[in-house]
């Protein structure tokens, strides 16, 4: 695998232009021709009848049932639980082609890149080896295997996770291994005088795996009480803590499909809880956990449990995750919270209560739903209409990042029941009229002409060029959603995408490409053989409209302020315009 630069965003329209996502999805998933698509049951969540539809025209998906959608890409990274790069490599590998690299932009060219990455797990497998030997063999160690003993972990749980010792004295690492791949790694420091050091020194050392048992990090923890209690690896060419969790790997090692998984704080909750047979649990790295975290998790698993403490802080910490929750969330997908009783983490709980009421707990820990309400309500006056308005506010900010389904549903009218009606529809949303997903909106029959005309253009960008043959002021339309019917239309026009399955790879992980699903997967009651009359007669009425309203504002002004002479002559055109 080249793992050297950036894949050219060129070669992935490329991809996306030579693999037809009938048969990428037809190998994995057998399809069945209804009409002008293909529908199979829907591979992301249980159903009895088919409602998965695969669109060889728009080169996308869409399942009715859940919600999911996107093209091939995101088929094999939702499908086979993939990063983005993998599931690019695999779809070049399926039509047989390779995976070309940008050049990186510092000196190292991209053959010495892949050879230092390729040096560099090597070498973080033997340092890992080392550590376990430390741990095993040395008198040192003999403290951190006493510490594990102290805390109840066995042998073949150490194992498991392959804990080891780093000693104090760290020049024995450069005694075995490059001290440039050493730093290249994380495992060496230099300080502002450029003495090198030795990042982990005294402490039980926990290696962080990624899905494919690559070691990328590790985490130290001190064995006495001095400070910091945890160490991890520093951002590498290998390590991103903000990208991966720790166990992870042990976890679907011994179970590819649990049924939840459960995030707590500590790599020693992790490996504690294991040993207690609870081992579907991972820890973020030294840091909150964030909407890439969570969505990592959910291509495991439908639930997940977050296990917090009992104290402010926990609350707070809680709380802070709310806004990566409600981006990850989507239908057929849950989470929960677990609050800790007070001076307990899981380890000192599942050792105190047992296994049974440990895991009760996790099953029976509160749905996000009550939690979010309960915690909003607890300082809000609902008697008065501050409150309830102070709620709408609060709430809708949140509601607002779910994706369209049964749950977002629910959740609004949850918050109608406590706030009213009036409340809730006097916050502005986040999404303009043009691409809301409101029953009316959504719903087969004629839509608002903007909306149509974007909807078509995103299900055909082919047919971009009518638009390139008008000239029309898009600037002087007025209606709500304008400015973002404008971006996408701009986009469109600049990136000219051959297909709607091209486009949606464009808007992956943008702002607005929640609004790009929803108007490629919005049904129309269009003919197919009449697509592009209905595109030619909506912007051709826009158009109109433009010039109409344009006329308005300048007879206006005029009656007003006056006139430039430029408004005065563009005022003339337009007059004769009929």
């Amino acid at each position: 695998m080249n793992m050297s630069g950036r894949i050219p965003r060129e070669f992935i329209n490329e991809l996306l232009v030579r693999v037809d996502i009938v048969d990428l999805i037809d190998s994995h998933l057998p399809l069945k021709k209804t009409g002008a698509n293909y529908i199979a049951r829907c591979p992301f969540h249980t159903e009895k009848s088919p409602s998965f539809s695969v669109s060889r025209n728009k080169q996308m998906f869409h399942c009715f049932g859940c919600g999911a959608s996107g093209n091939a890409i995101s088929f094999l990274m939702d499908f086979n639980h993939l990063d983005f790069v993998e599931a690019v490599e695999d779809l070049a590998a399926f039509i047989g082609v390779d995976v070309p690299r940008e050049a990186v932009t510092y000196q190292q060219q991209p053959e010495t890149k892949k050879q230092d990455l390729s040096q560099l797990y090597t070498v973080m497998e033997q340092v890992a080896a080392f550590y376990v030997q430390q741990l095993r063999n040395s008198s040192e160690g003999k403290k951190a295997v006493d510490y594990l003993k102290a805390r109840g972990i066995s042998g073949d749980c150490a194992n498991d996770f392959m804990l080891g010792y780093a000693p104090t004295q760290w020049k024995p690492l450069l005694e075995r291994f490059d001290a440039k791949a050493l730093m290249d790694c994380g495992l060496l420091g230099s300080n502002d005088n450029g003495e090198v050091y030795g990042r982990f020194r005294g402490r039980l050392m926990f290696p962080i795996r990624d899905k494919r048992a690559r070691i990328i990090g590790f985490g130290g923890r001190v064995l006495d009480d001095s400070l910091p209690k945890y160490l991890n690896s520093p951002e590498t060419a290998l390590f991103s803590k903000g990208k991966e969790v720790y166990g992870l790997y042990e976890l679907l090692k011994k179970n590819a499909k649990p049924q939840r998984i459960l995030l707590v704080e500590g790599y020693m909750d992790v490996v504690a809880l294991s040993q207690f047979g609870i081992d579907y649990a991972v820890a973020v790295l030294g840091t909150a956990a964030s909407r890439t975290h969570l969505e990592l998790l959910f291509r495991f698993t439908a639930e997940l449990v977050f296990c917090f403490d009992g104290d402010n802080a926990g609350q707070t910490a809680a709380w802070r995750l709310m806004d990566a929750v409600f981006e990850s969330l989507k239908d057929g997908k849950s989470c929960r919270i677990m609050t800790l009783p007070a001076q307990h983490d899981p380890d000192s709980l599942i050792r105190e209560q047992g296994v049974s009421e440990f895991t009760e707990r996790v099953q029976t820990a509160m749905p996000l739903s009550q939690y979010f309400f309960g915690l909003l309500t607890s300082t809000i006056n609902l008697f008065e209409k501050e409150g309830k308005s102070d709620l709408a506010k609060k709430a809708t900010h949140y509601l607002n990042k779910l994706s369209d389904g049964v749950f977002k549903k629910m959740m609004m009218e949850h918050l109608i029941m406590l706030a009213g009606e009036t409340a809730v529809k006097n916050i502005s949303t986040s999404a303009p009229a043009l691409i809301t997903n409101s029953k009316q909106q959504l719903t087969q029959g004629r839509q608002p002409l903007p909306r149509l005309a974007l909807a078509l253009l995103i299900q055909h960008p082919e047919l971009i060029g009518i638009i390139e043959q008008r000239e029309i002021d898009w600037n002087s339309l007025k209606f709500d959603g304008i400015e973002k019917f404008n971006n996408i239309l701009q986009t469109i026009l600049q990136e000219k995408p051959v297909n709607t399955g091209a486009l949606l790879e464009y808007y992956r992980g943008h702002s607005d490409e929640l609004i790009i699903k929803r108007l490629a997967d919005l049904q129309l009651d269009v003919p197919a053989d009449n697509e592009v009359a209905e595109f030619i007669g909506a912007i051709d009425k826009l158009s109109t409209q433009s010039t109409a309203d344009r006329r308005r504002w300048l007879l206006k002004k005029l009656e007003t302020t006056g006139l430039t002479p430029q408004e005065k002559e563009q005022l003339q055109k337009l007059t004769k315009v009929k």
